[in-house]
């Protein structure tokens, strides 16, 4: 293994389509390993930026944070021409096949590790967004990729097929707001944050219900 551990952030735009609805979104796509290899966490959108990005290194694997066509757009393809697994939890099944019903993924399972780049990145189950919703804890870098679950403000939305509130602040109570404070989120949409950031507001985002 040569280089240094390092996170690479690539942004992708596209459009997020669900219930019959349809919005225009950037994607965070995060790169995450050294000069060797790496694992690509939700490929979206485009292949161009994240190709680019991933250069001639290894892909170890692609993980999807979940299954909202937005996150996984590019997923199929980017995992055959880099012939590296896709990773979806299986509670995210019937979104995946609403975008790929004829492609394959290998199910991501609860404190799942994935190794890459002499480290290990830890999967955490946090339904809520989403049923199979997870986030990947990189503890090596003090880091949490949390897909849609945790923003900097608050939950990720529930408002739509597939989602719950109450089971989305009990993911972020029992299993993020439990990771160090000076764990730094990684987020699916806009700028990061901190645990330690957001832990103290908990309670006013269940009194506002989202």
């Amino acid at each position: 293994m040569t280089g240094r551990l390092r996170i690479e952030q690539v942004v992708t735009s596209g459009v997020f389509e669900l219930d019959g609805g349809s919005w225009e979104v950037d994607n965070n796509v995060w790169v995450v390993g050294n000069d060797d290899e790496v694992v690509v966490v939700d490929a979206a959108h485009e292949a161009g930026p994240i190709i680019e990005a991933i250069g001639d290194r290894n892909v170890v694997a692609v993980v999807c944070t979940h299954a909202h066509n937005d996150h996984i757009t590019f997923a199929p393809q980017l995992a055959e021409d880099t012939c590296a697994p896709v990773l979806v939890h299986p509670g995210d099944d019937p979104l995946w096949q609403q975008t790929h019903p004829d492609q394959k993924y290998w199910p991501l399972t609860d404190t799942q590790r994935i190794a890459v780049a002499g480290t290990e990145l830890h999967i955490i189950h946090a339904p809520g967004h989403s049923p199979g919703s997870v986030c990947l804890h990189f503890p090596e870098a003090a880091a949490l990729f949390s897909g849609d679950t945790l923003f900097a403000g608050g939950p990720g939305a529930t408002g739509r097929s597939f989602s719950d509130f109450p089971t989305i602040i009990g993911s972020i109570r029992d299993r993020l707001l439990t990771l160090p404070e000076h764990t730094r989120v990684y987020t699916g949409h806009g700028d990061g944050t901190t645990i330690g950031t957001e832990a103290p507001h908990l309670a006013a985002w269940i009194a506002r219900g989202h």
